[in-house]
């Protein structure tokens, strides 16, 4: 093994503080694996919690492991290395447990490179008795993996901290007794909250649509995500400086929405919405100021946090500076535009997603032009003169003049900016519309390329004279390919299988050729309210029929209040159904 590689990662564990390292064996071991760099991996709060719950295990020891940046992936080659690990720099067949922390679609291809460099088996179906059994989390894994369940063996379906627990516990027990890989398989089947993809098959019809799941071996029909209050600890483990948050210490406040936005796979798949203590995230800052760290306040929606005026000022008193991850325009503070000013910050970032109050009542954002208005006025009093707004295009029942009031919005945001004398910049982040599994839009198709290329035409031609608008397009081409993934099935895991041995996403368009997918099906066609879903086997516990409910009330622009206290409407909180 190349020594200059080691000494590389020696070096980098040599810069963090709070990792776990053990003598390699002393104990059962688990990696941790990030589809991504060190630099974005470890900027993942998910991925760093489930990684102190296993090393807190008993009898049990994880490490860490990342894709390669591109002067070390050159060193692995160059010297034939497997991937190593961070901390005891062991290749990842050493271990008996893989954990893959999975949370974007663009991240699927890197699945199969982190498995093969590590000399692993990257298809579950050739892996032997002695391969390490491979394990998803993330929000990837209980909103639909099958895109990726060609890779894995098993999926946390929901919140892993209690669940890893209960998976560690089932696997050391069935090692203990002799079992065969397929006995933990089985047993781990039986674990709530863990989905065994190959105890279930996937049936088409002749037209090449999934028609029936059918549970094996006793594996139950439908698999429980599971959550918890928020009673584990929710902030960094480990800091370092090389991270895309490098110097900031962060904290979860608030775990799920009740915000209903109908877009949003996150609203759904972590309900219901829970809020941590104010004394908790008290002491949690005080601990990121003893490591000299700017505070990043993690949520949902930070400005919806019921204490959250407090927790500013909280935060100021201590001479500390912060972030926050999302902010709604009509729950923002003068007391946290304040405190994200003198803490540095230049751009308020809101996100009233559509141009026109139709298309916002069709997705229930809920926000009005007056609440990003009273936002700006807010930021500008405060000395935040910028100003970004997330939009979305292609939307359920768009048309051409919802853009248009996209670019009314946006100059009426513009001629108030000015009336206020703020002479700062607008940019508009515009995303095209991705349908998401679990949503009320699962069933809905995305917005052709021509249509979206159209409709970004009619934006762009409005502004490209206006130097104080800037537009920020993501890459159609990469959009599509996710709008694929997402709501993917097995077929599609079979092509990104295939894409790996071609470079990656670079290989994808070569891979769906040879393959024969009909990615316009995935992409266009409104799937039927009976058809049978991918992911349909993952219980998200809402009552039955009431994404179709909500569906139905975005195609006729009805409101949907947020949560509330005893609320029992979608069922995830028990109790009858009052929808």
């Amino acid at each position: 093994m190349s020594w200059r590689i080691e000494q590389k990662l020696a070096e980098r564990l040599a810069e963090e503080n709070g990792y776990y390292k053990f003598p390699f064996g002393s104990r059962h071991t688990m990696a941790i694996c990030y589809p991504n760099t060190y630099e974005v991996g470890m900027s993942n709060l998910g991925m760093q919690i489930i990684y102190r719950e296993v090393n807190c295990h008993e009898g049990w020891q994880c490490e860490r492991a990342f894709v390669p940046d591109k002067e070390l992936a050159a060193w692995y080659e160059k010297d034939h290395t497997p991937l190593l690990t961070i901390e005891n720099q062991r290749p990842l067949c050493d271990f008996e447990l893989i954990g893959l922390s999975v949370n974007f679609e663009m991240d699927y291809f890197n699945v199969p490179y982190l498995l093969t460099q590590g000399r692993i088996s990257p298809l579950a179906a050739e892996r032997t008795e002695k391969d390490p059994l491979i394990i998803m989390g993330g929000p990837v894994a209980f909103f639909n993996p099958e895109p990726l369940t060609p890779f894995v063996d098993v999926c946390i379906v929901g919140e892993g901290e209690k669940v890893i627990h209960d998976l560690l516990k089932t696997y050391t027990l069935i090692q203990e007794q002799g079992g065969t890989r397929q006995d933990v398989l089985d047993a781990l089947a039986g674990v709530p909250g863990l989905y065994v993809p190959s105890l279930y098959i996937h049936e088409y019809d002749k037209e090449g649509n999934l028609c029936r799941i059918i549970p094996q071996k006793g594996a139950p029909a439908s698999v429980a995500r599971q959550w918890e209050e928020l009673t584990e600890p929710g902030e960094t483990v480990v800091t370092t400086p090389h991270t895309e948050f490098g110097a900031m210490y962060l904290i979860e406040i608030a775990r799920g929405c009740g915000r209903h936005c109908r877009f949003c796979m996150a609203g759904y798949c972590y309900r219901r919405p829970r809020v941590r203590p104010l004394s908790y995230v008290k002491e949690a800052v005080l601990r990121g100021k003893a490591l000299g760290k700017k505070i990043g306040l993690m949520g949902a929606a930070i400005s919806d946090y019921p204490q959250i005026d407090e927790l500013v000022s909280f935060i100021r008193s201590e001479g500390l500076s912060f972030s926050c991850a999302s902010l709604r325009a009509d729950s923002i503070t003068p007391a946290i535009v304040k405190g994200l000013a003198e803490s540095g910050q230049r751009t308020i970032t809101l996100a009233p997603e559509a141009g026109s109050k139709r298309m916002r009542d069709v997705i229930n954002k809920g926000i009005t032009d007056e609440d990003l208005f009273r936002s700006i006025d807010l930021a500008t009093a405060a000395g935040i003169m910028h100003v970004r707004l997330y939009i979305m295009i292609g939307l359920p029942w768009e048309e051409d003049e919802d853009i248009e009031a996209i670019v009314d919005m946006t100059q009426k945001v513009k001629d108030h900016m000015k009336r206020i004398g703020n002479t700062g910049k607008i940019t508009l982040s515009i995303n095209p519309f991705i349908p998401k599994p679990c949503t009320p839009f699962q069933w809905m198709p995305m917005a052709s390329k021509k249509v979206v290329e159209h409709r970004l035409d009619i934006i762009k031609k409005a502004f490209h004279r206006q130097r104080q608008i800037e537009l920020l397009i993501e890459p159609l081409r990469q959009c599509y390919i996710q709008g694929v993934l997402s709501r993917g099935d097995r077929r599609v895991g079979e092509v990104v299988a295939l894409a790996s041995r071609y470079g990656g996403v670079k290989g994808w368009k070569r891979a769906v050729k040879e393959y024969g997918l009909d990615v316009k099906k995935y992409l266009y066609v409104p799937r039927p309210l009976k058809a049978v879903l991918p992911w349909q086997v993952l219980d998200m516990g809402l009552a039955p029929n009431y994404l179709i409910y909500e569906l139905g009330r975005a195609r006729k622009g009805e409101f949907t209040k947020p949560c509330w206290e005893g609320c029992q409407r979608c069922h995830v909180c028990g109790g009858i159904n009052e929808y």
